[in-house]
C-alpha cells in the first residue's frame, strides 16, 4: 500500500528514474555507434526515415492508449528496481573482483585511495575531536541549566496557585536554551571541520569532495540528534521534554542514535564515496544494504516495544494538567507504532526510488515536522501559562461593575482552547508542508491563502469585539439588577433591565452570526430577504403572538406591573414572579403559577401602585346603635396604631364614609384605611381581630341569620301560645346585665384588654415584597 501511495505520487521521480536507468545503459553502446562515420551516417537515415513514417496522431487518441493506470505504473516501476538491483549485483560482483586483483577501479588507483583516505581521516579526526571539546563545554552549561530548572520560582502569596504554571514556563525555556547551545557547539565544531578541509585544499585550491561530504552529514546527523537529545535528554533529566525513567532514555536515546547514524553517515558519506571511486552499480547497492538493515532494525524495535510505549503514553495522558494535551497523547499512543513503521517504510522504499533527493528530502521533513511539534508545544505551553492567570481588575471598576471580571474569566478557557486549535492547525500544515503534501509557502503567497488568513484574522475580530460588548453590556444591567451599586434599581426598572438585556443578547447573536456568515464568504444577501419575507409570513400567520409581543411592550412601557406585584389580570389574581416580552407568569394563592399572554390581558388591576386601600364594610344588628358602633371602630383603629408592625405601614387617618346599606342583615357600616402598597391586607387581618374584640367588649352585636317562627291560629284570629317548659334544674343560668343591655342570643361577651404588641401573626408575605417607594414611583 505505501509503495503504491509512493508510486502515485512520485510519478514525475519514477519517470526521470526510468530514463536515467535506460540512458546508462545505453551509453557504451551508443558510444561504439557514433565513433564509426558509416554507421553513423546509417543512424540519422534510419532516425528520419522513422520520422516521416509515424503518423500523426490525434492527442486525444494517444491520450486513451496510454496506459497510466496505477497497477501499470506499480507494475514498471518495479520491474525497473529488480532490473536495477541485478545490474548492480553483477556490476558490484566485477568490482569487487578488481579490488581483490588489485587493479584499478574507475579512475581511482591503489595510490589514490590512500591519498584520498588518508586526508578524509584527518577532517574526521579534527572535526570529532573539535566536537568533544565543546561538547564538554556545553555541557557545564547544560548543567547550570539543569540547576535552574530545580530552583523555586520565586512568586507572590496571591500566585501561589500558579506555581505549576511557572514550573513547566521555566522547563520549556531551558530546554529551548540547552538546545541553542547545543546547536551552537555543533556549529563550531562544523567550522574547524571546514577549517582544516580549506587548509589541505591550500591557497585557491578546490576543497576536497569528501572531506566535505563529511562535513556536511557531520552537521545533518548531530542536528538530528540535538532534536533526540532535546526529547531524552540522559545525563540532564530536567532538560527532557516529557517525563521519563533514565532506563527508558538511555535505551530510546541508544535506539535513535544507531538509526541516525547509520542512515546519515551511511547514505551521506559512506555511498556517495562508494558512488564516486567504485561506480553507481556498487554504491546503489550498499544503499540497498543500509536501508534494509535500518528497516529491519528499526521495525523489530517498534515492534517489541509497542506496548510499552502504549502504556506510557496513556499513563502521561492521564497526568496531564490540560485536557487538550491529555487528548492528543492518547490519540497518539494507539497509533505511533503504526505511524513509525510507515515512516522506515516509506523512508526504503523512496531511498531506492529517488537516491539522490531521497534522505535530504526525508531529513528536512522529518526535521521540520519535529521542530513544528516541539514550537507548537512550546507555543501551547506559553499560551496555557499567560492565559490561566485571573484576570483581575481595579476596586473601582468591580465596585461599579460586578460581574465584569467574572465574566471576563469566563471567556479565558474557551479562548485558550481556540488557540490550541489555532496552533495545532498550524503545525498540521507545517508538517503536510515539510511531506510535500502540501505548499505552504506557495498557499501564503496565493490569493486562496491570503484570503483565508484575513477571514481567520476577521473572525477573532468580530469574535472578540461581540464579545467585549455583550460583557460590558450585560455586567452593568446584570450590576443594577443585583443593587450593588450605590442606586438600587426598582421593581420596573429591574423588569426593564432584564427584558433589554435578552433583547441585547439576540441582537449581539444575530448580528454576530450574519457578519460571521459573511466573512467565510456565504452571501448574506439572499439570507436577509428570506428571513424578511419569512418575517412577513410570520407576522401574518402568527398574528397572536405579533399582539402578545406588541402588548407586552406597551404593558411594560407604561408600567402597568412589574415583578412582585399582586395583580389581577386574564381573570387571575396573584403574584408577578416573571415576565417576558410575550407574557407574565402569575402565582396564586393556592400556589398554582399561571402563564398568560399578553394578548389575553384586557385589563390589569395592580394593586402594588402608589399606595393601597383596607375598605372593609362591617354589618352590626338593627337593635345597635350606629354612632355607639362607629366609636368603637375608631378605638379599635386607635389601638392598631399602637402596632409595632403595621402602624407604620398606614400612611393617613381612618376614614368612616358611614353607612352603606341598611337591609334584612343589618346596618353596614364602611371603613378606609390608607396603607402602603402591598400592605392592605395585613392591616386588614389585624385591624378585623381588633374590631371583633372592641364589639366583643362593647356588646355590639353582629347579626346572626333571622328565623321567623310561626304557630298558626284559629279561624278566630286567635293564636295558642308557644307550649315552652323547662324545669327548675335544667333552667339555665344568665349573668346579670344592665337594663337595655341584654345580650344577643348565642352572643358572647367578652371583656376590653390590651393588644399583645405586634402582628407578626396577621403577616403574609406582604414585608417581603419589594415594593418601590414614592419617590421612586414619581421618578418612574
Amino acid at each position: 500500500m505505501i509503495f503504491c501511495v509512493l508510486i502515485f505520487l512520485s510519478s514525475d521521480n519514477v519517470a526521470h528514474a526510468v530514463t536515467e536507468t535506460a540512458t546508462v545503459a545505453s551509453s557504451a553502446q551508443l558510444a561504439d555507434l557514433l565513433e564509426n562515420e558509416q554507421t553513423r551516417q546509417q543512424l540519422i537515415e534510419q532516425l528520419r526515415g522513422q520520422v516521416a513514417e509515424e503518423p500523426v496522431a490525434d492527442s486525444a487518441t494517444e491520450t486513451t492508449e496510454i496506459d497510466d493506470s496505477l497497477p501499470r505504473r506499480v507494475a514498471d516501476t518495479t520491474q525497473l528496481f529488480l532490473t536495477k538491483v541485478l545490474d548492480d549485483l553483477g556490476y558490484t560482483a566485477e568490482t569487487l573482483g578488481a579490488m581483490v586483483r588489485g587493479e584499478a577501479v574507475g579512475n581511482v588507483t591503489m595510490a589514490g585511495w590512500k591519498t584520498v583516505l588518508l586526508r578524509f581521516s584527518l577532517v574526521v579526526f579534527v572535526t570529532v575531536i573539535a566536537f568533544i571539546f565543546t561538547r564538554l563545554v556545553a555541557a557545564r552549561f547544560f548543567s547550570r541549566i539543569n540547576q535552574w530548572t530545580v530552583q523555586s520560582p520565586k512568586v507572590s502569596k496571591r500566585q501561589q496557585h500558579r506555581v505549576n504554571e511557572l514550573f513547566l514556563l521555566r522547563k520549556m525555556t531551558a530546554i529551548l536554551g540547552a538546545f541553542v547551545i547545543d546547536v551552537a557547539a555543533i556549529a563550531l565544531a562544523a567550522i574547524v571541520g571546514y577549517g582544516v578541509v580549506m587548509s589541505l585544499a591550500g591557497p585557491g585550491g578546490v576543497a576536497g569532495m569528501f572531506e566535505s561530504l563529511f562535513v556536511n552529514a557531520f552537521v545533518a546527523v548531530e542536528l538530528t540528534r540535538a532534536l533526540v537529545r532535546v526529547v531524552f535528554a540522559t545525563r540532564f533529566p530536567r532538560l527532557r521534554l516529557f517525563t521519563m525513567s533514565d532506563e527508558v532514555a538511555q535505551y530510546w536515546n541508544k535506539w535513535l542514535t544507531v538509526l541516525v547514524e547509520v542512515v546519515g553517515y551511511g547514505m551521506l558519506v559512506i555511498v556517495p564515496v562508494a558512488t564516486l571511486m567504485f561506480g553507481a552499480a556498487l554504491g546503489n547497492m550498499i544503499r540497498l544494504l543500509i536501508m534494509f538493515g535500518v528497516f529491519i532494525y528499526a521495525i523489530r524495535g517498534i515492534w517489541k516495544h509497542r506496548v510499552e510505549v502504549h502504556d506510557r503514553f496513556m499513563q502521561r495522558a492521564n497526568q496531564a494538567s490540560v485536557a487538550f494535551f491529555g487528548t492528543l497523547m492518547r490519540l497518539f499512543a494507539k497509533v505511533w507504532h503504526f505511524l513509525a513503521i510507515i515512516y522506515f517504510a516509506v523512508l526504503l522504499v523512496v531511498s531506492q526510488i529517488d537516491p539522490v533527493n531521497a534522505l535530504p528530502f526525508m531529513a528536512q521533513a522529518t526535521m521540520q515536522s519535529i521542530l513544528a511539534i516541539v514550537i507548537g508545544l512550546i507555543v501551547s505551553t506559553i499560551l496555557t501559562a499567560i492565559l490561566s492567570r485571573r484576570v483581575r481588575l481595579s476596586d473601582d471598576l468591580r465596585a461599579k461593575l460586578p460581574l465584569l471580571e467574572e465574566r471576563i474569566n469566563s471567556y479565558i478557557p474557551a479562548m485558550l482552547k481556540g488557540l490550541r486549535l489555532l496552533t495545532l492547525a498550524v503545525v498540521v500544515l507545517v508538517i503536510l508542508d515539510a511531506w510535500r503534501a502540501f505548499d505552504l509557502t506557495a498557499w501564503l503567497s496565493s490569493a486562496s491563502g491570503q484570503a483565508t488568513i484575513n477571514m481567520v484574522v476577521h473572525i477573532g475580530i468580530v469574535l472578540l469585539i461581540a464579545s467585549i460588548s455583550w460583557s460590558v453590556i450585560a455586567s452593568i444591567i446584570e450590576g443594577r439588577l443585583s443593587g450593588t451599586g450605590e442606586y438600587e434599581a426598582s421593581a420596573r426598572e429591574k423588569t426593564l433591565l432584564s427584558l433589554l438585556r435578552n433583547a441585547v443578547l439576540i441582537v449581539i447573536v444575530t448580528m454576530t452570526i450574519l457578519v460571521l456568515l459573511s466573512q467565510i464568504g456565504i452571501n448574506i444577501g439572499p439570507l436577509l430577504a428570506g428571513a424578511g419575507v419569512v418575517g412577513l409570513a410570520i407576522g401574518f400567520g402568527a398574528q397572536k403572538l405579533v399582539q402578545d409581543i406588541i402588548t407586552g411592550i406597551f404593558i411594560q412601557l407604561e408600567n402597568g406591573m412589574n415583578v412582585n406585584d399582586v395583580v389581577e389580570a386574564g381573570g387571575v389574581f396573584g403574584t408577578v414572579e416573571k415576565m417576558t416580552i410575550r407574557s407574565v407568569g402569575i402565582r396564586t394563592l393556592d400556589g398554582g403559577y399561571h402563564m398568560i399572554p399578553f394578548s389575553s390581558v384586557d385589563v390589569v388591576v395592580n394593586h402594588m401602585r402608589d399606595f393601597s386601600y383596607h375598605m372593609g364594610e362591617y354589618t352590626i344588628a338593627h337593635r345597635e346603635d350606629v354612632d355607639h358602633a362607629i366609636q368603637h371602630l375608631h378605638h379599635a383603629f386607635d389601638e392598631l396604631m399602637q402596632d409595632e408592625v403595621l402602624a407604620p405601614e398606614i400612611l393617613e387617618e381612618i376614614t368612616i364614609p358611614g353607612v352603606t346599606a341598611i337591609n334584612d342583615k343589618g346596618v353596614t357600616i364602611r371603613v378606609l384605611i390608607k396603607t402602603t402598597p402591598g400592605m392592605q391586607w395585613a392591616v386588614q387581618r389585624g385591624y378585623n381581630r381588633l374590631v371583633k374584640k372592641h364589639f366583643n367588649a362593647a356588646n355590639i352585636e353582629l347579626p346572626y341569620p333571622h328565623t321567623v317562627v310561626y304557630f298558626g291560629q284559629d279561624k278566630n284570629g286567635h293564636a295558642p301560645a308557644a307550649n315552652v317548659q323547662w324545669s327548675s334544674m335544667d333552667k339555665p343560668k344568665q349573668a346579670p346585665f344592665r337594663r337595655g343591655h341584654a345580650p344577643a342570643a348565642g352572643h358572647t361577651p367578652g371583656h376590653l384588654a390590651p393588644a399583645v404588641q405586634g402582628s407578626t401573626d396577621v403577616l403574609g408575605n406582604e414585608l417581603e415584597q419589594v415594593v418601590p417607594d414614592d419617590e421612586e414611583q414619581k421618578d418612574i
